[in-house]
């Protein structure tokens, strides 16, 4: 017999009642005081998270990524570094412009969201079922999903709102024609294939980064279906792709897809006839073939959905080693405005969240927030620290410059670039009182700090002036051998 489950109160309590208010009387009114019932009342007013602008309705499933071909030569991604290894994903599918009471049905094109819980961190990989999209500058893309979404007057979708705006940018033509095509309208979230869409680059162990581009091609096979018999489902089922892929893989009929990139070196890119970061355009496969790097397979149903799936947040901004951007315009932008929906729809502390959480170790100096469980303990919230066992930076995960015309975007160090010089020309316009009640002070607040700080502190003011290094020692009472200085540094 199974060991009795008590109910209870967010808070642990135990519930003797909880099918009746507590009331002044057996007719009179409710008491302030029946915590029971404002727990509820207070929760299920708060139970629905502001839905997605976009991808608001979609469905769920955890499985594994399996490397079958391994491409150290292209990135130093430890996931794809050698054969057999496994990952565990997240995949989320939806459709884009729908709210959550949409029909699966619909002819839209279908998000295809992956979250690989790698070694190294996760790395999100948030495509479509098309390789391409309706606009190629981010200034366009919030104006292209207002004409997706209902008409500010009548609350109606607007055919005129769509193709007037697709009719004033042709670049949404290819996308355009996918979308009103025999593909325009899945079968089922299986039986579709799914694209990574931009272009990202690879970085190898060397420091060579060439780009590539991501495609899944579906084990299902590829179907549709026609307007007619899409309009004759959603008269029966408006769940039918969540109910198939949950059902699916319920049964054990785990979906799979061949995961494939397309590489091009940044040479080839110089000269290729198109923008290779237009995200309107593909690269033609047979210049630029599909390479097979490995097989993921969903095998897993969620416990709860909204925990799971809705909680679920995806953005183009996580990154592991050996992945990272492009110069494409739409990805640069969606590296903020992704992570930025999820602060604000989820809460500053979404990553912490189960189904976000990476399955390696999290160190960093992010701290507090509503929600927070990773406070980081008694460890220092800034950096650089003194602290050994704090985090510190890994100069061996560094990517090389990215090439941008007549400049290379880096990060470049600016941590030695003269930091006492003016220091020290504003020390030597004080007067003599000035200069000692300046150290007074500085004595006053750095004595509270410890010895080797104080030290470490006290070097900067020599390096300044040693007039100022050796009025703050001797305001701290630290004894400092003059042989034992650095030579004066030369002042402008």
């Amino acid at each position: 017999m199974s060991e009795r489950k008590i109910l209870t109160t967010a808070d642990g309590c135990p519930i003797a009642d909880n099918r009746n208010s507590l009331t002044a009387g057996e007719r009179g009114p409710l008491l302030m005081q029946d915590v029971q019932l404002l727990e509820q009342m207070q929760h299920f007013n708060r139970e629905r998270t502001p839905e997605r602008v976009v991808h608001a309705k979609g469905s769920g499933a955890y499985g594994t990524f399996t490397v079958t071909h391994a491409i150290p030569e292209y990135t130093k991604a430890k996931f794809l570094s050698e054969v057999g290894k496994q990952t565990e994903v997240f995949l989320r599918f939806s459709t884009v412009a729908g709210e959550r009471g949409a029909a699966d049905a619909e002819r839209d094109v279908r998000g295809f969201a992956v979250k690989f819980y790698t070694e190294e961190g996760n790395w999100d990989l948030v495509g479509n079922n098309t390789p391409v999209f309706f606009v190629r500058d981010p200034y366009k893309f919030q104006q292209f999903i207002h004409t997706q979404k209902r008409h500010p007057q009548t609350n109606l979708r607007d055919p005129n709102m769509q193709w007037d705006f697709w009719s004033l940018n042709p670049e949404s033509l290819h996308q355009v024609t996918i979308l009103f095509s025999d593909r325009g309208i899945p079968l089922s979230y299986r039986h579709m294939d799914g694209f990574g869409s931009h272009t990202f680059s690879f970085i190898n162990a060397q420091g060579e980064r060439v780009w590539c581009k991501f495609h899944f091609k579906t084990h299902q096979g590829i179907q549709c279906m026609t307007s007619e018999e899409s309009a004759q489902l959603i008269g029966t089922d408006r769940e039918s792709h969540q109910r198939d892929l949950f059902e699916a893989i319920d049964r054990g009929d785990y979906p799979k897809w061949t995961v494939k990139v397309q590489i091009m070196t940044e040479e080839q890119a110089k000269t290729f006839r198109w923008n290779p970061f237009d995200l309107t355009k593909i690269w033609p496969h047979s210049e630029y073939p599909l390479m097979e790097v490995g097989v993921l397979e969903l095998n897993r149903n969620p416990e709860n959905y909204f925990a799971e799936v809705e909680e679920a947040t995806f953005s183009p901004s996580a990154f592991v080693p050996g992945i990272s951007a492009s110069p494409d315009k739409v990805l640069q932008a969606r590296l903020m405005s992704y992570a930025d929906a999820h602060l604000h729809r989820v809460g500053t502390n979404h990553k912490q969240l189960p189904v976000n959480k990476p399955r390696c170790p999290v160190m960093h100096y992010q701290r507090d927030g509503a929600m927070s469980v990773g406070y980081g303990g008694s460890s220092p919230n800034y950096f650089p620290n003194s602290d050994d066992n704090a985090p510190k930076e890994a100069p061996e995960y560094r990517d090389p410059g990215l090439p941008l015309g007549d400049v290379v975007a880096d990060r470049y160090n600016t941590q030695d670039d003269d930091n006492y010089t003016q220091a020290g020309m504003l020390w030597r316009i004080l007067d003599e009182g000035q200069k000692d009640r300046t150290a007074k002070a500085i004595a006053t607040a750095l004595g509270g700090a410890r010895q080797d700080l104080q030290m470490r502190q006290l070097c900067h003011f020599f390096r300044a002036d040693r007039d100022y290094g050796q009025r703050v020692a001797k305001a701290l009472g630290i004894e400092i051998d003059p042989a034992m200085l650095e030579p004066q540094t030369v002042h402008a």
